[in-house]
């Protein structure tokens, strides 16, 4: 006999199994009609689908302008007090990252 708390758990995992596969062959279903996935107006997707993190951490190799080109912010420097020359990034250094809309064609 199954008790009552470990079927509702079953439940409740069944359920978001359920909506995981329903969200996921939306997605499909649209970019095989050629669609593009982003087009969905749900705000949770909007989450799923940003380039980058509020909070970006420089990589090894990375420039403000690839930064900026990856993650459509192109005022890197003026929302960063903290970057007093743009030419002095280093692995490691934090950023505040605001991707413009309309970098996202």
């Amino acid at each position: 006999m199954v008790s009552s708390s470990r079927a509702a758990s079953l439940y409740c995992a069944l359920v978001f199994a359920s909506l995981l596969l329903l969200s996921s062959s939306r997605k499909a279903e649209t970019l095989a009609k050629g669609g593009d996935a982003i087009a969905y107006t749900v705000k949770g997707a909007q989450i799923l689908e940003r380039p980058c993190d509020e909070i970006y951490v420089v990589g090894e190799g990375e420039t403000l302008h690839s930064i900026s080109a990856k993650c459509g912010d192109p005022f890197i420097v003026e929302r960063n007090p903290h970057v007093h020359d743009p030419d002095d990034v280093y692995p490691g250094l934090v950023l505040k990252i605001v991707p413009s809309l309309r970098s996202r064609n």
